[in-house]
């Protein structure tokens, strides 16, 4: 097993939309509410400054009411190519009580309005990336990821 293998998930998909479509979907907080999480579960709250060393919070709300907010920094941003954000750290460079993944979005034009959609999620731990694949990575990511063509094939990006 190679470093990669043993830290890092990965979903891979194409879509039928440009990549200026998804980036918008990933940073504007309306949009990123309507599919970011896994239906029955929504997305409560979203505040992103999509930027470097920008914070973001996102609170993800179970079908009782309650509510995980999930904190994070952007790391890198490449508009409509790539998106790196971190929970190491809360807001700022305030580091985290315990890191769990760092996520990477690659946006690929693929020609004819077409894109190769790739998220990673990368672990300090090899016990953090099975844990993360047993909560359901690629059921949940997955999900995620066709709620997100369902958003970009309604015509509200």
């Amino acid at each position: 097993m190679t470093a990669s293998t043993q830290h890092e998930l990965v979903l891979v998909r194409e879509f039928d939309a440009p990549r200026e479509k998804i980036y918008k979907a990933w940073t504007d907080p309306d949009l990123l509410k309507q599919w970011f999480v896994p239906r029955p579960w929504g997305v409560a709250e979203a505040t992103l400054d999509v930027r470097p060393g920008g914070s973001s919070v996102v609170v993800m709300q179970d079908p009782e009411g309650n509510q995980y907010p999930n904190r994070g920094v952007y790391l890198e941003v490449i508009e409509n190519e790539k998106i790196v954000f971190t929970d190491a750290y809360s807001s700022a460079w305030v580091p985290a009580e315990k890191p769990f993944f760092t996520g990477v979005i690659l946006l690929e034009d693929l020609g004819n309005g077409r894109t190769k959609y790739t998220a990673k999620a990368l672990h300090w731990r090899a016990e953090d990336k099975e844990a993360h694949e047993k909560m359901g990575f690629h059921e949940g990511w997955g999900k995620a990821a066709d709620q997100l063509a369902e958003v970009l094939a309604s015509g509200k990006v």
